[in-house]
Formats: C-alpha cells, structure tokens, sequence
C-alpha cells in the first residue's frame, strides 16, 4: 500500500501526516519495554519524504499462510501479544495526534488496525518476534483490534475466501474463537468479537474502495473480498453465540 524499500538494517516507508504521531507511538512503546516494535529513526527527503524505522529479521508468512500458522500456539502468542501492546499504549497521549484512519469510541486503547499475520514477524521457534506496519494505527476500542485479528486468524471469513475461508467447521471456528478471546483477557465475549468484525469490514471494504479508485485496480479484488466475508459473518452470528 505504499513505497516500502530496505537498506541495510532499516525499512524506509513513504511518509505521511500521521507519521510524528506514529514514531511517537513507537517511541512510546519502547519505553514500556515493547523491544519487538520498529524503531523509528527519522525521516529522509530523498526522493521522497520516508520514515526511516529499524528493520526487524525473521519470517513475515503471506497468503495463502502456511500450515503452521493456523496452529493453536500461533493464535494465543498472537492474542496475548495484541494485549501486551494495548496495554502498553493505552496511556499514550493522543493530544495533537494525526491518524489515517478514523478515531473510533470509545477510545480504551490505540489500536494497531492491521494486527494480522502478514505483519508479524516470526523467529525460527515460530514464536511472535515483531509488530510492524503501524502507520494505519489510531485510538479506538480494544475489541476493534481483537476483531480483526479473529476474522485473519480464526478465521472468521467466507468459505469461498480464497486466502483463509476454507479452514475448520463450525464448531473448530467456535473453539478457536474462544480460545483468542481467552487469550486476550479483558472478559471479550466471543459473540461481541464477532459481531465487531463485521462492522470492521464493512469500513476496511470502505476504505479499501476509496484507495482503489486513485490507486491500483487490484485492490477490488480486496474490497469484494471484504464485503463478501461481511455478508457470510453477519449471517453467521448465531453460530458464535
């Protein structure tokens, strides 16, 4: 979705608006003892203006994910993870702060709004070693972070999703979601995660849409694909009560 180029042992993005605020995010979490985040360390001009984050080594697994991602030791590093960063910015001061993506109430925690496995990086164990991509980060309700997790990891998606539909029955799906949800804390509810997930993507296929139409035409494919899995969950609910 943007200009992404290593050079040695930093990863330049270009940047935006919401960049400050993010390096501050990421500085923040460091503080806390967050040692698995970027590292930001600047900007550049040339040829065009760019973060400059510290590069973090390991494995970041794509669609279609490997088989070991859908382990049940993936889901709850993942979960616990995810609250360990909540909970290390959920006093972060906001005052000031620019966000590419909307501001959603109520604002408990700062969500990362992209916490899935495409932007995790995993050691040799295949244990969780890095968080990157943050520049989509904004405050918002703890469950807004957990849902989409679930719909990537569960996962809660339509059988016909190419990528991550058509893995586990009804009832591997229901398990699987209570686990996270367990795993996590905070006493979410697997029916309110599910739920979420489906206003969720809505706005993801929303967002997506408006890139879209200024951007590359591949990502219709994205936007049918989330309006699609919003469909199927929404009609699915009763299966996660």
């Amino acid at each position: 979705m943007s200009a992404t180029v290593r050079v040695a042992n930093t990863v330049r993005r270009t940047a935006g608006p919401w960049t400050p605020t993010i390096h501050r995010l990421l500085r923040h979490l460091h503080g806390r003892g967050i040692a698995w985040v970027p590292r930001p360390l600047g900007m550049t001009d040339e040829p065009e203006p760019r973060e400059v984050l510290t590069f973090l080594p390991g494995t970041v697994p794509q669609d279609p994910m490997p088989a070991w991602v859908w382990t049940d030791a993936v889901l709850v590093d993942a979960a616990a993870r995810l609250a360990a960063l909540h909970g290390a910015g959920c006093d972060f001061d906001t005052a000031g702060g620019c966000w590419q993506l909307p501001v959603h109430a109520p604002a408990e925690v700062i969500c990362h709004n992209d916490f899935a496995p495409y932007n995790l990086v995993f050691d040799a164990g295949r244990a969780i070693a890095g968080v990157i991509d943050w520049d989509t980060a904004s405050p918002g309700p703890r469950v807004w972070d957990v849902a989409y997790l679930a719909y990537r990891l569960v996962p809660l998606a339509a059988p016909a999703n190419p990528d991550i539909g058509r893995r586990g029955d009804r009832d591997e799906r229901r398990r699987r979601l209570a686990l996270l949800c367990e795993s996590y804390g905070h006493d979410l509810e697997p029916a309110e995660v599910a739920a979420t997930a489906v206003r969720r993507l809505r706005e993801l296929a929303d967002f997506t849409a408006a890139r879209a139409a200024a951007g590359p035409p591949q990502l219709d494919d994205h936007v049918r694909l989330y309006r699609d899995d919003a469909v199927w969950l929404s009609a699915s609910l009763r299966e996660f009560r």
